[in-house]
């Protein structure tokens, strides 16, 4: 038995049957329940062992194991349920019920949908590369984790939004780690082009108030003209900070921007929510503004920074308010990676004629789970096929896809059969090192 016999086993209609199945699944964040349970029943039905890891009941993870027989490095492979755009989400899309966005097909030689491309596409194709070398009965020294989880896709608490349905990372790779789905690498088959991106921004979250200092003039009394800075109207005097902010973002991102041999980071940000006032009361200026501000930020940056940052945006406006961070979620560079990178190159010229390609910076520049298994400690790198347009297409080609799943069964045979080299605690370094201090002879 080989490899070549292996992927020979994989069927390119078994992986886009199983992608279009898990991409009619509607499952926007904070709903991956039914999603979730297809692949649990997908699994116990094709001979593998799920196991559920759920910090809430309705919204949990799925993992499975093909155990080895010992002595190789274990690889877990991993996407996520959940998709972009809740059906409900009228004020964040035009049209919240386009179809792109809740259902897959097969169109000539590309397959569409928002949840097949990100990310249950890539999902189906590892699922479907394990079965292979399940049904193939190959051997593997290390163990082979096949997961898919909840949460990758913001959705996080904030004033009134509160609750379970509005958690995300910490209830879906971060959970099912601390929980046992624990591996020497992970690859995150989140879409790439088939780059290889080892490193990935945190973010932050402010919540900028904005409040006048002058009474709530009923409609008739509001005093005009006035600067866009000092109107009694809340709403008009965040304009002129959302102005400035816009300059600031700019300035932000470029003094910011951070190449390194995995990736180049370019961190944005965006104000992407505001509120004031009610629509059903509209004859009076509101005192009170907010808008929310989407910062990502380098591995290893203090979100407390770019806090104090913002802060002087409203000061150089001259506009009273408040920041206040809400979230923070830290970015990583994978470190001690280079195991599985070696790997996915050689699997990589196995299936196709050119190398990895380069990333584009956007791809580098976003939150993927890969920050949850490195911030755990395990090596983590992302790969795998992307649309053409991630922002309007939504799809990619079904060859692709295909190759994706020869690929990461490649990857999984070659990295699980490598002889894993023993491990020395840092503790048995320090002790050494104690033990030699303590017996090395007093000089004087």
């Amino acid at each position: 038995m080989t490899p070549d016999d292996v992927v020979a086993r994989i069927d390119p209609d078994e992986v886009v049957q199983l992608a279009l199945a898990l991409g009619n699944i509607d499952s926007p964040t904070g709903s991956e329940g039914a999603a979730g349970q297809f692949v649990h029943d997908w699994l116990a039905g094709n001979g593998f062992r799920p196991r559920k890891f759920a910090l809430t009941e309705d919204r949990f993870n799925v993992a499975a194991w093909l155990d080895g027989s010992g002595g190789g490095y274990s690889l877990i492979f991993n996407s996520h349920l959940d998709t972009t755009l809740r059906p409900d989400a009228v004020w964040s899309a035009r049209d919240p019920l386009d179809r792109l966005y809740h259902s897959a097909w097969v169109e000539g030689d590309e397959i569409f949908g928002d949840g097949v491309v990100n990310d249950k596409g890539p999902m189906a194709a590892f699922l479907v590369a394990a079965k292979a070398i399940r049904d193939a009965g190959y051997p593997l020294k290390g163990d082979l984790i096949v997961s898919a989880v909840a949460g990758e896709i913001s959705r996080e608490p904030v004033d009134e939004w509160q609750g379970p349905g509005y958690l995300s990372k910490d209830l879906g790779a971060r959970f099912m780690v601390t929980h046992g789905a624990v591996a020497d690498f992970a690859l995150v088959a989140e879409g790439t082009g088939f780059g290889i991106v080892g490193i990935e921004p945190g973010k932050a979250h402010f919540k900028v108030t904005v409040v006048t200092d002058t009474p709530r003039y009923y409609s008739p009394y509001l005093p005009r003209p006035t600067g866009l800075s000092d109107s009694p109207n809340a709403i008009v005097r965040a304009a002129a900070v959302i102005e400035a902010m816009e300059r600031w973002a700019y300035d932000y991102q470029q003094r910011n921007t951070y190449r390194s041999e995995v990736g180049t980071i370019v961190p944005k940000a965006n104000v992407n929510a505001i509120r004031a006032g009610y629509p059903f009361n509209l004859t009076s200026a509101p005192q009170v503004c907010a808008f929310y501000v989407d910062t990502r930020i380098l591995p290893g940056a203090n979100p407390l920074d770019v806090r104090d940052e913002i802060r002087g945006v409203l000061r150089e406006v001259g506009v009273e308010g408040t920041v206040e961070l809400f979230l923070y979620r830290p970015g990583f560079e994978a470190k001690g990676a280079e195991r599985l990178i070696e790997t996915i190159r050689r699997s990589h010229d196995q299936v196709f004629d050119e190398p990895p390609m380069i990333v584009a910076d956007p791809v580098t520049s976003m939150w993927r789970d890969t920050n949850a298994f490195n911030e755990l400690g395990i090596p983590a790198l992302s790969y795998a096929p992307r649309s053409r347009s991630h922002a309007t297409t939504k799809s990619f080609k079904v060859k692709d896809l295909t190759d994706a799943a020869l690929v990461y069964a490649r990857i999984a045979m070659d990295l699980c059969n490598q002889d894993r080299e023993p491990y020395t605690p840092l503790g048995a370094h320090l002790n050494r090192d104690i033990a030699a201090s303590v017996m090395a002879p007093v000089k004087g």
